[in-house]
């Protein structure tokens, strides 16, 4: 591997797409320590602390890099292009003019991509203006970003602008690393957001449980690390068999491939509903002041050791991975474009049949997936509720976007190596 390292930066061009992206990276990064002025930066601070890692708060720091704690002008992160491109993969299902563009292949793609943008700006501009207005009610969020006497309409429009700038910026970066980097841009600033906490994270618990803990749990980070590995590879090939066909005056020769279906098919997306969604009951109880309704939220809603917590943490996870898996993997599509390119199952009729078929194993290998996602989601839960720490440093979601944006980097970079008759990362 580290031979393959060397001979990346023998390439010229190869060697500037690696800088590059690394200059970018660096941007990134100083953009999440430079304040918005006039703030009190500690007060967001102690909260971030108070909610531990898996709090609404808590996620969005996580994609910003730990922007939001520092209240930078990358603060709001990724999380609205994310927020964006979700929406818009939702929309395309219900709307055919969408469906439309995301059948014409590139050009349909780029006129998705350019509406993902302009629904970023307005989730940006109206997520500014909601935490904004949340971190001044103390009554609500529990703590006022803001000194006596500096709330006013012209300060809250330049903090609006300027979290706005900052998340348009941090999608053009992203882009830029996209087309003249290596890997995919968005991802790889993710992936930069979600390792650089690990270091303080790391020593927060070696400060708090001393050796023997910080051994154990970096150990089951590795346990974590490797398991995410296999599963993400993990996936089920369907064999399809492609007859001879006569086109115009040529004959196309028949042939045999494999349409794969992988484990883990939403992703880290199921996680991040999933959080979204037990974010509402605590907002709902801040609101709605019956006693009960606010005992039960923040004995087993907003406690991540409860064992409520937990299932109805584990289930939504499974749900939405079902949910997110049905949206993005269509098999009655699939089918039709498997019948119209003349190929076929073996064993299995053209049409629906196959659509069945392929549905059928679909729910099957998305059970085993989904239970995976909701075991490594609640690990740190479970380490939290035996031992008192008030963070873990191997979550589910950080590993999962960590292990998956570098296997897909790798493989990149590998596939610019074998092209250029390098030795790559992989040996046959």
């Amino acid at each position: 591997m580290l031979k393959a390292f060397v001979n990346a930066f023998k390439v010229p061009d190869l060697r500037n797409k690696i800088l590059f992206t690394l200059f970018i990276i660096a941007v990134f990064r100083l953009g999440n320590h430079v304040p918005v002025p006039g703030i009190d930066v500690g007060a967001i601070q102690a909260e971030l602390e108070k909610q531990g890692q898996t709090g609404f708060l808590a996620l969005i720091n996580l994609f910003s890099g730990g922007g939001l704690q520092n209240v930078a002008v990358f603060a709001l992160g990724i999380m609205p292009y994310i927020t964006s491109s979700i929406i818009m993969q939702l929309l395309t299902v219900v709307i055919p003019k969408l469906q439309q563009w995301q059948d014409q292949g590139e050009t349909g793609t780029k006129k998705i991509n350019q509406w993902t943008r302009y629904v970023t700006v307005v989730l940006a501009l109206l997520q500014s203006t909601g935490l904004v207005f949340l971190f001044h009610n103390p009554a609500v969020s529990g703590f006022d970003i803001f000194r006596p006497g500096t709330f006013t309409a012209s300060r809250v429009a330049f903090i609006v602008l300027v979290l706005t700038a900052g998340t348009a910026t941090i999608m053009w970066m992203g882009e830029l690393i996209t087309q003249r980097g290596i890997g995919n841009g968005m991802s790889i600033l993710i992936f930069a957001s979600v390792i650089s906490r690990l270091p303080s994270e790391g020593n927060a618990i070696l400060q708090q449980g001393g050796t023997g803990k910080f051994v154990t749990i970096l150990l089951l980070g590795v346990l974590i690390i490797v398991a995410v590995i296999y599963i993400d590879q993990g996936q089920r090939r369907i064999p399809i068999q492609y007859a001879k066909r006569v086109v115009g005056r040529k004959m196309t020769t028949g042939g045999s491939t494999y349409l794969p279906l992988k484990v883990n098919q939403a992703g880290v997306i199921p996680i991040i509903f999933a959080s979204s969604v037990l974010y509402f009951p605590g907002l709902l109880a801040s609101v709605y002041h019956a006693q009960w309704f606010q005992d039960f939220v923040n004995n087993h809603i907003n406690n991540h050791r409860s064992l409520i917590y937990m299932t109805i943490f584990g289930l939504l996870i499974i749900f939405f991975s079902y949910f997110y898996t049905a949206i993005q993997f269509d098999p009655v599509r699939t089918a039709d474009t498997i019948r119209k390119q003349g190929g076929f199952i073996p064993g299995i009729r053209p049409g629906p049949p196959t659509a069945t078929y392929l549905n059928d194993i679909l729910v099957r290998i998305t059970l085993p997936g989904s239970i995976f996602l909701a075991v490594i989601a609640l690990i740190p839960s479970v380490v939290l509720a035996y031992w008192a720490f008030n963070q873990f440093p191997f979550g589910g979601t950080s590993i999962l976007i960590t292990v998956g944006v570098a296997l897909e980097t790798m493989k990149q970079l590998e596939s610019q190596l074998l092209m250029r008759h390098y030795e790559g990362f992989l040996k046959a």
